[in-house]
């Protein structure tokens, strides 16, 4: 029997398909909760920089297998320790779960995040960059990292605070216990929690939902929301002028003016 390739591999501890204008990402370790190897996150990355550049997709689901949403960077495959060099450490978070991250939040198109099951250290916040998060009744979403002495990273000390405000993300990160999917809904961490049965019909609407929209606004909306925690008022209106400015050469919006005007259901074309 021949063996896999690594792109084989990879594509089978990946799912991926494009349906309807939706690009769905499915980790595909059960037995592993499925934690992140490198191989995976890099696949990962660049199927979130290719739903930017293409123009049949018009929404991104992320979801897992089995029990586990995504149990975080899979430690067990890591290499022995070796003599540790100044900034090591740093280049690996920065080259690796903050670039995860970073290409959830700058993806042009609108991800949702369908928590299956448990979402753990690094895979709560994959999840928590995600534009949108439903959530299965049996998930919960843990800030491990304290109980192996460790500081949070992939983002968490940017994310959560800005969804639950600083007390009660101090109180998730320094305690690290598990959150369940109603009690994530109630901080404003879930928009949605529904049975575990219902998770993948809804995501599917929500996502088919997104990809019968304005993509181009859609994304320039994203931006907007994204940059507005980080700017005053002057770069925010500024930033919001420009957005509109860009967004009426689209044929989208001229649609949506037109459709308006004839009293008619604007059809989106995504361009």
């Amino acid at each position: 029997m021949t063996s896999p390739s690594p792109e084989e591999a990879l594509d089978s501890v990946v799912r991926h398909t494009t349906d309807n204008g939706v690009s769905w990402i499915t980790l595909n370790r059960p037995a592993a909760m499925n934690a992140i190897t490198p191989d995976q996150r890099e696949h990962l990355i660049s199927l979130l920089d290719h739903a930017s550049a293409d123009p049949a997709v018009r929404a991104v689901v992320l979801t897992g297998t089995g029990k586990g949403f995504c149990a975080g960077a899979d430690l067990r495959g890591a290499p022995a320790a070796a003599e540790r060099v100044a900034g090591d450490v740093a280049r690996l978070i920065r080259g690796g779960a903050q670039r995860l991250i970073s290409a959830v939040l700058d993806c042009e198109k609108p991800v949702i995040a369908a928590v299956n099951g448990t979402a753990a250290g690094l895979g709560a916040h994959l999840a928590l960059a995600c534009d949108l998060v439903l959530a299965a009744e049996s998930a919960v979403f843990i800030e491990v990292f304290i109980r192996r002495g460790l500081v949070p990273d992939g983002g968490g000390a940017y994310l959560l605070p800005r969804l639950t405000g600083p007390q009660r993300a101090k109180e998730l990160m320094f305690f690290g216990d598990a959150l369940p999917a109603t009690e994530a809904e109630r901080l404003g961490l879930v928009n949605r929690v529904v049975p575990d049965d219902d998770l993948a019909k809804t995501a599917r609407a929500w996502a088919e939902r997104l990809a019968a929209g304005p993509t181009r606004a859609l994304a320039l909306t994203k931006a907007l929301v994204n940059v507005s925690l980080e700017s005053g008022r002057p770069a925010a209106f500024a930033a919001e002028a420009a957005a509109q400015e860009t967004n009426m050469t689209t044929t989208d919006a001229q649609e949506g003016v037109n459709a308006f005007v004839e009293r008619r259901p604007p059809v989106y074309r995504g361009r």
